[in-house]
């Protein structure tokens, strides 16, 4: 990779949770000042992850290391036998550490055969040491462009878990619930790829093109009952002709425009209009065509 590239991400939800807090009761994530929604960057790359897991076509290496039941420690010492290095993973727990050069081997391994670490970056200095990498791809917290008003919805299931709680309903077997969800939120975040950490890491331009295409399928494999309606509306992606950039990324991300159509509350992507500026890019930036515009 030769370029740095700084892409914006829009995306809606209709009477969904698109990232619910499980410290407060898995309400959706909120600023508390100003009542915006937030979607934390971890929950944005689950959903890359996901779609690389489900993936047909998936090729070797890309394997994902942060998954469902996966066991780090476990894929650190895969990552020692794979170099040859063994025999540092003898001895107490707690000395096997491996040497600097050691551990810079397996890390060079986990890279080339992990998609999630060369892209994101990963801590992988629990267990068997292999360092820590900084990805070239990072992701902003995405912010709800108008103040989301949650609703809480009662639910029943005409079932319950235990004998005990039938015989003190009777037999009634009914169990209480809630749902909460937001009527319409409208997300923006903002990502950035630098060629720098790319070159240490090894993600290269077809890494990059796959990214893109995790980005406009990452919601269509992500439907649930809480999730049932998220849409990936566009997807803004400036491409710098050199390794530095050529204008700063928040010059770029000002061009956007997004204003509300009508003064009632939002429930639908047409009750907002979206205008990018691009007239008179600066000299070395051009839109990607992987762009949606």
């Amino acid at each position: 990779m030769n370029n740095r590239y700084d892409f914006i991400f829009i995306f809606d939800v209709k009477d969904g949770n698109p990232n619910g807090d499980p410290d407060a009761g898995n309400l959706p994530r909120m600023d508390p000042e100003t009542s915006q929604g937030l979607v934390s960057d971890v929950c944005i790359k689950r959903k890359v992850r996901n779609y690389l897991i489900m993936c047909p076509d998936r090729q070797k290496g890309n394997d994902i290391y942060i998954k469902e039941k996966a066991i780090l420690n476990n894929i650190h010492k895969e990552a020692y036998i794979a170099t040859g290095n063994e025999q540092a993973l003898s001895g107490n727990e707690k000395k096997r550490k491996g040497s600097a050069d050691t551990a810079e081997q397996a890390q060079k391994w986990l890279c080339e055969n992990y998609y999630d670490i060369r892209t994101f970056g990963a801590v992988m200095s629990t267990g068997v040491n292999c360092g820590q990498v900084r990805g070239p791809v990072q992701l902003t917290i995405s912010r709800s462009v108008d103040p989301i008003d949650y609703q809480d919805l009662s639910i029943t299931r005409c079932a319950v878990a235990t004998e005990e709680e039938s015989e003190k309903q009777s037999g009634d077997n009914r169990t209480m619930g809630r749902k909460s969800i937001v009527p319409y939120g409208l997300y923006v975040g903002h990502g950035f790829v630098s060629p720098f950490f790319a070159h240490k890491t090894g993600f290269k331009d077809n890494d990059l093109e796959t990214l893109w295409k995790a980005f406009k399928n990452m919601f269509d494999l992500d439907h649930s009952a809480a999730r049932g309606e998220m849409t990936l509306r566009k997807l803004i992606i400036f491409r710098h002709d050199s390794e530095l950039g050529n204008a700063p990324a928040h010059d770029l991300f000002e061009r956007l425009t997004i204003s509300k159509q009508s003064a009632s509350a939002p429930r639908s992507y047409s009750d907002y209009k979206i205008t990018l500026n691009t007239q008179d890019l600066p000299q070395g930036v051009t839109l990607d065509e992987n762009s949606i515009l």
